[in-house]
């Protein structure tokens, strides 16, 4: 079987203690995971992370620091939010089986990649920040008590990746996925002309109607060729909207 874990990249978005990172590398380590990406972190490098660590160096030393999320996800085709608490507006929501089973599909197919986001240790993700994820991941546990921390969740996550990554196996296809940035630059456009025919009121706030539109785009997991006649027709809009904007 071809394995697909360099595929995988854990995303830990404005963490405060040191030792939360250290612990997540060690946990990636163990179930053959290595790509760590790391935003915004307080207080790192640390020879706390690097203790907590316990030789999983190189995962620490791989890590890639950036400023935004948004950087942090550039290159890669699905992007899953990881979530302890339910949420007002309701994205596509699987628990952490379900989610694994999904990154398997989207690696199976030609060099794609997946980003797996963890939050911070006391309010997890933003709602702005799963506004860029298509699938929010739960953990089941205890609804009479449920604290996990996030190093902790990642090692639940990765041996659960882990397990998928030994077990089973998709079938090869050819139809690429819509990448993060592919999809970015169709939001992009996409607002564009909703404001230019003038379609954002009071009564539809462009912020809400943007987020309900990246759901409903999120669930359909639009392929490369398929987001491609939907940037065609945007710009056939008609009166033609003059390049306002140089699209990706």
């Amino acid at each position: 079987m071809n394995y697909t874990f360099d595929r995988v990249r854990v995303v830990m978005v404005n963490t405060t203690e040191p030792g939360n990172i250290g612990a997540s590398a060690r946990a990636m380590k163990n179930m053959n995971l290595s790509s760590l990406y790391l935003v915004n972190p307080k207080g790192y490098p640390s020879a706390i992370a690097t203790a907590r660590a316990s030789g999983a160096d190189d995962v620490l030393s791989g890590a890639v620091v950036c400023d935004t999320l948004e950087q942090a996800l550039q290159g890669v085709h699905l992007v899953i939010g990881a979530s302890a608490r339910q949420r007002n507006i309701k994205w596509k929501q699987m628990d952490v089986v379900g989610a694994c089973a999904q990154i398997q599909k989207t690696t199976a197919i030609g060099d794609q990649e997946v980003a797996v986001v963890f939050g911070t240790e006391k309010y997890g993700l933003t709602n702005e920040e799963l506004d860029l994820c298509q699938i929010l991941m739960t953990i089941p546990g205890n609804p009479n008590y449920f604290s996990l921390n996030v190093a902790s969740a990642i090692q639940v996550f990765a041996y659960q990746n882990y397990v998928y990554n030994t077990t089973a196996a998709f079938e090869k296809s050819t139809h690429e996925t819509a990448s993060f940035n592919e999809l970015e630059g169709f939001y992009e456009h996409l607002a564009q002309v909703l404001e230019h025919i003038e379609y954002f009121e009071e009564k539809r706030p462009k912020k809400l109607l943007m987020r309900r539109l990246r759901r409903f785009f999120g669930r359909a997991e639009p392929e490369k060729e398929e987001l491609a006649i939907f940037r065609g027709i945007l710009r056939n809009i008609k009166p033609y909207i003059k390049n306002k904007t140089n699209f990706r």
